[in-house]
């Protein structure tokens, strides 16, 4: 594995290979031997604002013994029109690798052609694939297996979560429900590319029926602040509470990527109830992320 662009382009050994050492790193944190980023300065280029994403890398860049320069489109020349090409052959002559959370996917796919530095998609308008590995990594913790998986992702399933949730359940095998309005599906031509065992209906519980996992995210992603108000009418009954829970198996979890919208895609009781596995899953993050790091040093 030369980069982590997304999930669509790992294979499932890779995945669960990550998953795996995330396992092994999270028990050993603060005890590790090894340090496969020492003496190395790993950029993280950010167009798109963020809380978990820049800490988690930020702090496991320094835990497996690099540093982490924090880039801000707004305060280098990408912000004022420099080609994504010329920044990349400028970073890939600095730097020991990349962290880019910006809106196209282009971008970084481009940039790890051009920088020939390892480079880590942490969130696109397309997927957020470090996201996902973490989940898998809270879902094994939470479950003992990913096998048998089903989940049910409720809300706006073409966007980059819902996306990334297709493609882990073409590689991995798992049963995936995706819940949202007609105006929000996935494209025909991802599903028929993707080719997973996924179910799309425009009913919550139907969706969350007899499902281990439920799953949801913000009805407004970064960039559509807009149509907020658009959104929130097509999405008021695409929201995880009490009623959609019960439809699910006996013992489900609950996950949401954070942040929370409390009263909107997640009631706060069940947000509440259910806070010690999102917490654990926004953990996750720096766990998976520095398996990522590693492998892609070996």
């Amino acid at each position: 594995m030369k980069h982590l662009l997304s999930i669509e382009s790992l294979k499932p050994t890779e995945i669960l290979e990550i998953v795996r050492l995330a396992h092994v790193l999270k028990a050993d944190r603060g005890r590790e031997n090894s340090k496969p980023l020492a003496g190395e300065c790993w950029g993280l280029l950010f167009s798109k604002s963020s809380t978990r994403t820049r800490v988690s890398f930020e702090v496991g860049i320094r835990e497996l013994g690099g540093e982490a320069l924090f880039l801000s489109s707004s305060e280098i020349q990408l912000g004022r029109g420099e080609p994504i090409e010329d920044t990349a052959r400028v970073l890939g002559r600095m730097l020991q690798g990349a962290v880019i959370r910006t809106f196209k996917q282009s971008d970084i796919e481009t940039f790890a052609r051009l920088s020939g530095i390892p480079t880590i998609n942490a969130l696109t308008d397309e997927e957020h694939p470090c996201q996902i590995l973490a989940d898998l990594l809270t879902i094994e913790e939470l479950r003992g297996s990913l096998d048998g998986l089903q989940l049910a992702f409720i809300g706006d399933a073409d966007c980059n979560m819902g996306r990334s949730w297709i493609w882990a359940a073409a590689r991995l095998g798992f049963e995936l429900r995706l819940a949202c309005p007609d105006l929000y599906r996935p494209p025909a031509e991802l599903l028929a590319r993707a080719n997973a065992t996924v179910t799309i209906t425009e009913d919550p519980e139907e969706a969350a029926r007899g499902a281990d996992i439920l799953y949801t995210d913000v009805w407004v992603s970064m960039g559509k602040e807009e149509e907020a108000e658009h959104r929130a009418a097509q999405f008021a009954r695409y929201q995880i509470n009490d009623r959609v829970l019960a439809a699910a198996a006996p013992g489900a979890h609950v996950l949401h990527c954070l942040p929370a919208y409390r009263g909107k895609e997640i009631t706060a009781e069940v947000f509440e109830a259910h806070a010690n596995a999102i917490f654990q899953q926004a953990e996750n993050r720096l766990h998976a992320q520095k398996a990522v790091m590693t492998l892609l040093k070996s």
